[in-house]
């Protein structure tokens, strides 16, 4: 298989989960991952997901955009997907100027499920034969763009009215509809959105802005929790039947006058309980099925449906997201979790480079800036001991709100802090050339007083080398990259042997780059003089 049917396989597959103005269907059994929502498998869509899918979509675009053949092979199986997708979504792209329907939405959901459905059938019972056919770089330029079409449209519609952005949803299917109800807000599907490159960067902002107003920012870390904190209720006030619902149905009452406790009981106050033995709907339908088979048969075939219903209403098992809305530790009610914290940091770095790049106006820029100079001061390593509850340099998990950090131990979170640390230090890399532009640093993190460094060099011996007053050092592909702050951008290369070349402006050409990039040894140091009014 080839890098474009490895990118089909996984772009059909999110996309024959797709429902409209909802997400991706969660109905795989395995959970995203946030695994303290895992309790929404089945009735679970996720925006965070097709937030991400936006940013896939738009990167696969791009690369099409440079590609210079003109055809492709695919395995003729993935070939038959493929053409059934991008056709239904043809047939539907014309409901994208409005709000899409509950009637339409289910058809396009049948739609796209069908095609993986036979795909899927197809392949079990008969393998790859091994055919492969053409399909054209043009074909897939327009199949993308269909697709963005569909995601964009899903996440306009996914803005709540606090100008936050829904992260899961629920969806409801009937024979002929399929219908969206929303969970509260979640600090991840901020996180997604201002990842997903969808945003302006004045949207970018206007999220960020409602972010830091919201019931997710924790004043006395700095930072944000999962989810809203929020007080359970107690074992008295769950299942309770509202007083008004018994007389809604004549089952009930009738099991109620006959003593009949194999539905629901009442107290000796009078209040009206579903059987405590039961663990959810299925335990319910499995006692009606019982009762059908007595004097209660025409009431319970009558009032089945209803009485199911009362049942999702007292217990609203269907918003249950696990232990996101039932702990108080780990994910749960209240907690920061610091690898979302650093994911946020990286996305908030993410738009800002992306406004200078776009040439955003210097308020907006600015404005971007300070949300994430205040999340960086919000993450345990810039906090003392006593705020953040442990060693500040220590890997921790999780913050709840009643104590410190706690569960040591190193999370993903390193991976997102190392990328941002590559984005402060300036170094980016385009149509394969290195450049440096450390906009993010700090003047106070360049040398106050000269001392000595060491680092392995790309031979593996360990190099010691004096680090002047006004200097920032490090090694990129095991070269060493040496920042002084100056007047002017210009690099000064010293070779292995011994000769010296300066460059003018902060990018090295594509031969240079790759000398670092192929890590050949061939270049010693790389010493760039950083503009002092280029930094804060």
């Amino acid at each position: 298989m080839n890098f474009v049917e490895k990118v089909l396989a996984t772009v059909l597959a999110k996309l024959s989960n797709f429902i409209p103005e909802a997400g991706i269907w969660m109905n795989t059994q395995r959970p995203e991952w946030n695994d303290a929502n895992n309790a929404l498998v089945g009735n679970g869509v996720s925006m965070v997901t097709l937030y991400y899918l936006h940013r896939f979509l738009l990167f696969f675009r791009n690369v099409l955009g440079k590609c210079e053949i003109e055809n492709i092979r695919i395995s003729a199986e993935l070939n038959v997907f493929y053409q059934s997708i991008q056709n239904a979504l043809t047939e539907f792209s014309s409901l994208l100027t409005e709000k899409i329907g509950d009637t339409d939405r289910k058809n396009i959901l049948d739609h796209l499920g069908q095609a993986a459905s036979d795909y899927r059938q197809r392949i079990y019972q008969n393998g790859f034969k091994g055919k492969k056919e053409e399909i054209s770089i043009t074909e897939l330029k327009y199949f993308t763009g269909v697709c963005l079409g569909f995601t964009e449209h899903s996440i306009r519609a996914n803005q709540r009215p606090d100008k936050l952005y829904h992260a899961y949803n629920l969806m409801t299917v009937t024979d002929s509809e399929v219908s969206v109800s929303y969970l509260s807000e979640m600090l991840e599907g901020q996180v997604a959105v201002l990842s997903s490159g969808y945003l302006s960067s004045e949207q970018a902002l206007e999220v960020l802005d409602a972010l830091k107003n919201s019931a997710l920012f924790r004043p006395d870390q700095s930072s944000y929790i999962l989810y809203p904190n929020k007080k359970l209720p107690g074992f008295l006030e769950k299942n309770n039947i509202p007083a008004g619902n018994l007389q809604k149905s004549e089952l009930l009452e009738k099991l109620i006058t006959d003593g009949n406790k194999t539905v629901v009981n009442q107290d000796i106050q009078g209040g009206l309980h579903f059987n405590g033995n039961f663990k959810n709907a299925r335990d319910l339908e499995d006692a009606l099925n019982k009762l059908s088979g007595s004097a209660y048969h025409e009431l319970v075939e009558r009032e089945r449906k209803l009485v199911l219903e009362l049942f999702e209403e007292v217990f609203n098992h269907k918003a249950f997201t696990g232990r996101s809305g039932t702990f108080y530790s780990y994910e749960g009610l209240g907690s920061i979790y610091w690898h979302m914290v650093s994911k946020l940091h990286l996305a908030v770095q993410e738009c800002y480079l992306k406004a200078i790049t776009e040439g955003a106006d210097e308020k907006i820029t600015g404005r971007l800036l300070d949300h994430y100079y205040e999340i960086e001061a919000g993450i345990g390593v810039h906090k003392s001991p006593e705020l953040y509850g442990a060693f500040p340099t220590d890997p921790y998990s999780h913050t709840p709100m009643h104590r410190g950090a706690q569960q040591p131990g190193m999370t993903g979170q390193v991976k997102e802090d190392i990328l941002v640390r590559f984005g402060e230090l300036g170094i980016f890399v385009n149509n394969g050339e290195l450049s440096f532009n450390p906009s993010l640093l700090w003047k106070k993190e360049f040398s106050t007083q000269e001392q000595w460094i060491e680092y392995q060099n790309i031979r593996g011996g360990v190099r010691k080398i004096k680090l002047l007053k006004g200097q920032l050092a490090f090694t990129y592909c095991q070269t060493l990259i040496v920042y002084f702050l100056s007047t002017t951008d210009s690099i000064t290369l010293y070779y292995t042997n011994s000769k010296t070349e300066k460059l003018k402006g902060k990018a090295l050409n594509k031969d240079i780059s790759n000398m670092i990039f192929g890590r050949n040894g061939t270049i010693e140091k790389v010493e760039i003089s950083v503009n002092y009014n280029s930094i804060a």
